[in-house]
């Protein structure tokens, strides 16, 4: 398959939504290129986020180009319409070369008998026991799994290729990378029904370049992995094996990795999913959004005086809205409302108190996970704010862009790329900024 955009080994999507942070943000990837490792930014935003904010996908390729001029950025870089349908992809096309194309919702739609039919004939080959290079174990599948897979996933995949072609319609094969997610649906998929859905993908004709599954465990926003992290890494290394053998087996482009959404915070697979890309010489997109947006409001609270106030009323706001602003998202996210303070202590924080309940820093006593999943969520209230929100940002670009560049390469980019401890180098870059004492 041709296609001339080609996504780099290594990925990571930024979601910047106020448009704000796209300095901030590439700095994190000018460091990890002085580090030793190149790391391609993609600018990532939704439909249902140009919605709350009231933006539109020409602001995020804006601010991007301007965070490349600024820093010099000679190195690729694509705008992502994040989890696009075909009813939403049109808005998108002028502005973005990178497309997540979501068909989770069609999990499960049983495609026309004869098209499950041509497919299980299609590839006998997938039947039986499949030696996966490099994993520890085998793939098997039954005749009944291909069918059962094929019945389940068929669909979703021929939905990727309508959307697929509206796109190459538009901008011309070649000219964009594609992504197909299905990760936001009930139940994990495994290392099999991946492989079939990877024959799937070929025979519908998409080139696609990154793919994401649903894992096993819980990916909520904002907050570390919940789950076996050893079961993890087992299965994204026969993920990543079984991504290889359908390279090989089926054509698809040599590139195409991983791509792990709700990325952000996990800081506990870190390790493995650098560990798994070490064995396998493979690549990955770690895919991060509303981490910046916290960090925005860890910035303002630092800032303190109308920076804190504001990030109070933040708070203040989502609380009374919670239900509303949780609904969207209920299945990524576990909040204790027990566990929320009242506003009315928030508003008597400092602004030590804001950041350490909301910064994330496992272990830390003061560290809120339910604060953080429902401030998370709740960036649409800074976008109710309109241009009282943006000023404050603006007012406050130094504080905030140490914050937001810190926690992208120290936390996330680091770890997972050069499998450096996050913490361990922000604690020593602190000692480095520490007066040295005088004998």
């Amino acid at each position: 398959m041709n296609r001339s955009r080609k996504l780099g080994k290594f990925s990571v999507g930024v979601g910047d939504r106020f448009a704000h942070q796209a300095r901030a943000q590439l700095q994190a990837c000018v460091e990890a290129r002085e580090n030793g490792v190149e790391v391609e930014p993609v600018w990532n935003k939704s439909n249902r986020e140009h919605i709350i904010i009231g933006s539109e996908p020409g602001s995020v390729r804006q601010a991007a180009a301007a965070a490349v001029k600024a820093l010099g950025w000679t190195a690729p870089y694509s705008c992502d319409a994040d989890h696009i349908t075909v009813e939403t992809v049109g808005r998108f096309l002028e502005a973005c070369d990178f497309f997540t194309i979501d068909v989770a919702e069609f999990i499960g739609h049983a495609a026309p008998a004869a098209e499950i039919d041509g497919f299980v004939g299609r590839h006998s080959e997938l039947k039986g026991r499949i030696e996966l290079p490099g994993a520890d174990g085998a793939i098997e599948i039954t005749s009944e799994k291909l069918r059962e897979t094929a019945q389940k996933f068929l669909a979703a995949v021929k939905k990727a290729g309508v959307v697929y072609r509206t796109i190459e319609n538009a901008k011309g094969a070649g000219a964009f990378i594609s992504e197909i997610s299905m990760d936001e649906t009930d139940r994990a998929q495994s290392p099999a029904e991946l492989l079939i859905i990877l024959a799937a993908i070929a025979d519908e004709g998409i080139p696609v370049q990154t793919i994401a599954p649903k894992f096993s465990g819980r990916f909520n926003k904002g907050v570390d992995y919940v789950g076996d992290t050893g079961q993890f890494e087992r299965e994204m290394a026969l993920d990543v094996a079984a991504i290889a053998y359908a390279v090989w087996q089926y054509g698809l482009p040599e590139n195409l990795k991983l791509s792990i959404h709700s990325g952000s915070d996990k800081f506990s697979i870190y390790p493995a999913i650098h560990a798994t890309m070490k064995r396998f010489n493979a690549g990955v997109h770690l895919k991060t959004a509303g981490t910046t947006w916290l960090e925005e409001l860890i910035g303002l609270a630092e800032a303190g005086g109308n920076g804190l106030a504001l990030a109070k009323e933040v708070y203040t706001e989502a609380l009374a809205h919670r239900e509303e602003l949780c609904a969207p998202y209920a299945a990524v996210i576990d909040i204790d409302p027990a566990k929320l303070p009242s506003a009315a202590e928030v508003q008597g924080w400092s602004s030590e108190q804001y950041t350490s309940a909301l910064r994330h820093v496992e272990g830390a006593a003061a560290y809120n996970p339910s604060l953080r999943q429902l401030l998370h969520v709740g960036f649409k209230i800074a976008a109710q704010m309109g241009r009282r929100y943006l000023d404050m940002l603006e007012a406050n670009e130094a504080v905030i862009a140490k914050n937001v560049t810190e926690n992208l390469y120290l936390r996330h980019i680091a770890p997972v790329f050069l499998g450096t401890n996050g913490d361990a180098v922000t604690e020593r870059r602190t000692q480095e900024l520490l007066p040295t004492e005088k004998a």
